[in-house]
């Protein structure tokens, strides 16, 4: 699964607005800056957010956006799938983007890209923006883990 710009985008405002929940907007500026993404793309991210009902906004010199609901009520699995769609990682697995196939009824690794849409979608669907934000940061040392290097393309 590889998600686009925009959902990279979408993702990394909402988390700075969990960090400012209750307090004063953030000006689109200032998100653009904090979270090193084009102010004109990061303005049209922003306004779909606020069509589908996940942020708010207030106009004048210290307006800006800010969540329109809890953190804890919204999901990453709502946010990636609002920008990029499905998350299964090949349609004849997907739920809303099913594409059948003409191996479906002999294919072996079907199951395993069946495991995996599972797995993404449950964790995706469990992660609330609250329960992510308490998180620590990602090290260097997880990611290049031994046990999870050893295959090409990772």
């Amino acid at each position: 699964m590889k998600i686009s710009k925009k959902t990279d985008y979408a993702l990394r405002a909402m988390f700075t607005l969990v960090e400012h929940y209750g307090g004063q907007p953030i000006p689109i500026r200032e998100l653009a800056r904090r979270n090193d993404a084009p102010k004109r793309f990061l303005e049209q991210i922003m306004l779909a957010l606020k069509a589908k009902g996940f942020v708010n906004s207030a106009a004048g010199a210290r307006g800006g956006y800010f969540l329109a609901k809890p953190p804890e009520k919204i999901t990453m699995g709502e946010v990636v799938r609002m920008f990029d769609g499905i998350l299964a990682p090949i349609g004849c697995v997907s739920v809303h983007g099913y594409e059948r196939c003409s191996q479906e009824s002999v294919c072996r690794f079907r199951r395993i890209f069946l495991m995996a849409r599972n797995s993404v979608a449950g964790l995706m669907d469990h992660a609330t923006l609250a329960s992510v934000a308490t998180g620590a940061p990602v090290a260097g040392y997880e990611v290049f883990a031994g046990e999870f290097t050893d295959g090409g393309g990772i």
